[in-house]
C-alpha cells in the first residue's frame, strides 16, 4: 500500500520521480589541529570568504529576477565585514581555522534567528555561506545538487540559494525539505523555476535514496513507492497541463479573471510577458535600495522604472512602494535596531523617518509613467490604519497618480477596510504578511509553517471581510500573496470575490488551466465550503470536492 509523507505546499504542480539527497556538507571540529601561523590563517579564511563571495556574484550576474536578487543578498553575507572579525577573533582564540568558520557562522545564526521576521530568514543563506567557505578551506567540494542520467526529486534538510538557483527544471522535477517554510528563498525560487515543491515536512527525512514519489506541489503531500496506476495518472495529468489553454484567464462559463505577475525587475517582466501576463499585479521596488549608502536618485528610479513599463506597453502595471525597513536594513536611513524588525517601522512607516524617499518614488513612478504611457498604478506596504491610506492617497495624488491602493497585510487593515475603501481605489491583499500577522506566526519559521498553509479557514475569512469592505465604495480586491499560485486556491480566492491573481510568472499557466475547467458557481460553492471548514485539511478536501477534483 503506498504511504504518504505530509508536509506544507510551497509551490503548486505534482513531479513523479526518485529521491536524490543533497550532499553533506562538510563537518568540522574543535579537536582539529591549528595552524602555526595565526596571522597566515587569518588571510587564508579571508581569501576563501572573498572567493565564496565572487562565486556568489558571478552566480547572480548569470540568474535573473528573485534568483539574482537573492544571490547578491547572499554574497553581500559573505563580504560582512562583522563575520570574518568573529572569524579572526576565533582563529586569534586558538579555534582551527574551519572551526572557527563553523563557530562564527553559528554565533551570527544564532543573533538573527532570535530577531525573526525576515532577519530569521537569513540564518539558511548564512549557514550556506560557512558550509561553502569551510569546503573551500579544506580542499572539497561544498554540498551540491547529485548527479543523475535521469529526472529527479531534489530531497535536502534544507536548501540554500545557491543550490536551489542554479536547479534545472529538465532534470529537478520537484523539491522536498525536512525544514523551510511556504514564503522561504526555497520557495520563492521553486516557484520561480516553476519546480512543484514540498517544504516543512520532517517524516520526509526517513525517505531512503531512489524511493520513487509522487509530489504535490499544490496539496503537500508526498506519495511512496506509488502504483503503476498512480504513476500512468500523474503522467497523464502532466501531459495535460503541458497542452493548458492560452490567453486571458478565466472559468469555463467564461468569468474573466486578469492573471498578472510578480515581478522586480527588467527580466522578471519579459518573462512575465513570454508566459501570457496580462499585467504586473506587484511590481517589488526594492532591488533599486537594498545594499547601498545613499537612495538613489529619482532620475535614477525613473530610468529603472521606465525600463520595466516598456517591457509591460499597453499591460497595467502595479507598483508598490519601498517594502523595506529594520528587517531589511537601509544603511542611508540609518534605522535604530529593533527588538521585533516584522512589527517594527517598516514599509509606508518609513515615511516617518524619511518622507523624501518617499516622495521621491512618488515623482519617478509618476515621470516614468509618463514616459511610457504604461497604465500603472501605486500601492502603499504596511498601512494599518484610514489616516494612513489616506495619507498616502494624498501623496500619489500630489505626484500625479490617478490610481491609488493599499496592501491589505495587517489584520487591522481587514477589519476596517470598508472604512479604508473611502481612501482609495484598490486593495491588493498580500497573503503572505497577512497569515503571519493573522495566526502571529513568524513565516520563516519552520516549525510553524503548517499556520501559514492557505487553507487554514481564517485566512479566507479575513479575505472575505476585504471583499466585503471594499464592495461598499466600489474598490477592486487582487491577491499578490503565494496564496495566489496554488491553482485550487486560486479558484477559492476568484469564488470569494477577488478580481485579479498575481503570482510568480511560471505558475500563471497552472492557475489559468484550472480556472478554465470549474465555473464561477463551482468557485463560489468552493469559497463557501473553506469558510464552512473547521480545519484546513478540511478545507482542502471540500474545496476539492466543490469543484470536482476529489476524484
Amino acid at each position: 500500500m503506498t504511504r504518504e509523507v505530509r508536509g506544507v505546499a510551497a509551490a503548486p504542480g505534482i513531479a513523479l520521480g526518485s529521491v536524490k539527497w543533497l550532499a553533506p556538507a562538510p563537518v568540522t571540529s574543535a579537536a582539529d589541529a591549528p595552524g602555526s601561523d595565526v596571522e597566515a590563517e587569518i588571510a587564508r579564511a579571508e581569501a576563501a570568504f572573498e572567493t565564496v563571495a565572487a562565486r556568489y556574484s558571478a552566480q547572480a550576474l548569470d540568474a535573473t529576477g528573485p534568483a539574482a536578487d537573492i544571490l547578491f543578498m547572499t554574497s553581500a553575507l559573505a563580504a560582512d565585514p562583522a563575520l570574518l572579525d568573529q572569524v579572526r577573533a576565533e582563529i586569534r582564540g586558538g579555534t582551527p581555522t574551519a572551526h572557527a568558520v563553523t563557530q562564527a557562522v553559528a554565533h551570527f545564526g544564532a543573533q538573527l534567528a532570535a530577531l525573526g521576521g525576515m532577519m530569521a530568514e537569513r540564518v539558511s543563506d548564512l549557514k550556506d555561506v560557512g558550509q561553502r567557505v569551510v569546503a573551500e578551506l579544506l580542499g572539497v567540494d561544498p554540498p551540491g545538487i547529485p548527479d543523475s542520467a535521469t529526472p529527479f526529486v531534489l530531497a535536502a534538510h534544507d536548501l540554500a540559494p545557491a543550490d536551489t538557483a542554479t536547479l534545472d527544471p529538465a532534470k529537478v522535477v520537484g523539491l522536498l525539505t525536512v525544514a523551510g517554510g511556504p514564503t522561504s528563498h526555497t520557495a520563492i525560487l521553486a516557484k520561480a523555476l516553476g519546480i512543484p515543491a514540498v517544504v516543512a515536512a520532517p517524516e520526509a527525512a526517513g525517505i531512503a535514496e531512489d524511493t520513487e514519489v509522487v509530489l504535490d506541489g499544490s496539496t503537500g503531500v508526498i506519495e511512496l513507492d506509488p502504483t503503476p496506476e498512480r504513476r500512468a495518472e500523474v503522467t497523464a495529468l502532466r501531459a495535460r497541463q503541458a497542452d493548458a489553454p492560452t490567453g486571458p484567464g478565466h472559468t469555463a462559463d467564461g468569468h474573466a479573471v486578469p492573471l498578472l505577475a510578480n515581478v522586480g525587475s527588467a527580466a522578471d517582466a519579459r518573462l512575465a510577458v513570454e508566459l501570457g501576463a496580462e499585467g504586473v499585479g506587484l511590481f517589488r521596488t526594492e532591488f533599486l535600495f537594498l545594499d547601498r549608502k545613499s537612495a538613489p536618485t529619482v532620475a535614477e528610479q525613473t530610468d529603472q522604472y521606465a525600463e520595466i513599463f516598456r517591457v509591460m506597453g499597453q499591460r497595467p502595471v502595479t507598483v508598490r512602494t519601498l517594502d523595506a525597513g529594520s528587517d531589511k536594513p537601509l544603511p542611508f536611513l540609518n534605522l535604530p535596531e529593533e527588538e521585533n524588525p516584522a512589527l517594527g517601522v517598516r514599509g509606508l512607516r518609513l515615511s516617518s523617518v524619511d518622507e523624501g524617499t518617499l516622495l521621491d518614488q512618488l515623482t519617478a513612478i509618476a515621470d516614468a509613467a509618463r514616459q511610457t504611457g504604461t497604465p500603472v498604478k501605486v500601492m502603499a506596504p504596511m498601512v494599518a490604519t484610514v489616516e494612513e491610506a489616506g495619507y498616502f492617497a494624498g501623496k500619489a495624488r500630489a505626484a500625479g497618480l490617478d490610481t491609488r491602493g493599499v496592501m491589505i497585510e495587517i489584520p487591522a487593515a481587514a477589519i476596517r477596510s470598508e472604512h479604508m475603501g473611502a481612501e482609495v481605489d484598490f486593495f491588493s491583499i498580500g497573503t503572505n504578511d497577512l497569515s503571519q500577522y493573522l495566526f502571529g506566526a513568524d513565516r520563516m519559521s519552520s516549525s510553524l509553517a503548517a499556520l501559514h498553509n492557505p487553507w487554514q479557514p481564517a485566512l479566507a475569512a479575513a479575505i472575505a471581510m476585504v471583499v466585503s469592505g471594499a464592495g461598499k465604495h466600489g474598490v477592486k480586491v487582487g491577491v499578490c500573496g503565494e496564496s495566489a499560485s496554488n491553482p485550487e486556491f486560486a479558484c477559492v480566492l476568484v469564488g470569494l470575490g477577488v478580481e485579479t491573481l498575481s503570482m510568480a510568472p511560471r505558475s500563471i499557466a497552472g492557475v489559468r488551466a484550472q480556472l478554465a475547467e470549474v465555473t464561477l458557481e463551482q468557485c463560489k460553492a468552493a469559497a463557501a465550503a473553506v469558510l464552512s471548514a473547521r480545519t484546513a485539511e478540511d478545507a482542502l478536501r471540500a474545496a476539492r470536492q466543490a469543484l470536482g477534483r476529489d476524484k
